[in-house]
């Protein structure tokens, strides 16, 4: 048995036509969009809105700015709109298209953060199965998928009136609560890292993301052989092993468009 494993496609639809030559099944753990295109800043959903220029002053301020000072200048982009949440709209539309008629069949998807998984039934097609919080037998072994990413704590979702875009964040109980429903899982497929800090850290944002201790546990608990991952995209460490399970990052598949493949 070959699956392949992609994560973080952020709109490279060619690759992902790809992606599945070769394989038994594809595997697709989230963040499909390309919103905010950080190398090719004419590119995205906010280089389409709102040119190069005023993309590479967001990433600028990403990287060297404060928390406050990105949120302020990313509003006052949204401010020169007249209808933002319409224009999202449109162009997470447009990009799904043709993101989920690049699949091949058979797929297992969940979303990532920068995904809007509440639209995504009027885009997958029959070879497309929606898996997020299922088990799913492929091959004879048990798959478990849980999607999205998981708030720091201590932050609390407030909606926004008027906010053109939300990401697909959860509480950490949320998210826990959706990793207690995964049972005997052989292949645990998400699209945060386990909270092991060398698979967490990035080290071009020379920062940590937000891993999960709840599938830390699950790991210890129920033994996967395979942990595979991605939202991280510049990891200090692709792999580590918990126990007998292999912890895998599978890549940023926008840059390598490489699918990670497991056999069995």
């Amino acid at each position: 048995m070959r699956v392949h494993v992609v994560s973080d496609v952020h709109g490279n639809a060619d690759a992902l036509k790809r992606a599945g030559e070769g394989a038994d099944a594809l595997v697709v753990l989230g963040d499909l969009l390309d919103f905010v295109d950080y190398h090719d800043h004419d590119k995205g959903i906010m280089g389409t809105l709102f040119g190069a220029e005023k993309v590479g002053e967001f990433a600028r301020l990403r990287r060297e700015g404060t928390r406050d000072q990105t949120v302020a200048y990313s509003r006052s982009l949204w401010a020169t709109l007249d209808d933002p949440a319409a224009a999202v709209h449109e162009a997470v539309h447009e990009q799904y298209s043709t993101l989920f008629a690049s699949m091949t069949a058979p797929t297992y998807a969940i979303p990532g953060n920068v995904d809007e998984p509440s639209v995504w039934p009027e885009f997958a097609g029959a070879g497309v199965r929606l898996v997020d919080g299922e088990v799913v037998v492929i091959g004879g072994l048990r798959f478990g998928f849980a999607g999205g990413a998981v708030l720091p704590d201590g932050v609390v979702p407030r909606p926004r009136k008027g906010a053109a875009w939300r990401p697909y964040l959860r509480t950490r109980a949320e998210f826990d609560a959706a990793v207690a429903q995964l049972e005997q899982v052989e292949v645990l497929c998400t699209h945060i890292p386990p909270a092991v800090p060398e698979l967490t850290y990035d080290v071009i944002a020379r920062r940590s993301e937000v891993g999960s201790a709840a599938l830390v546990e699950l790991i210890r608990e129920q033994r996967p052989r395979w942990s595979v991952f991605g939202h991280v995209h510049q990891p200090l460490a692709a792999r580590r092993r918990v126990g007998r399970t292999e912890c895998r990052n599978v890549g940023h598949f926008k840059e390598t468009g490489q699918p990670y493949v497991l056999r069995w």
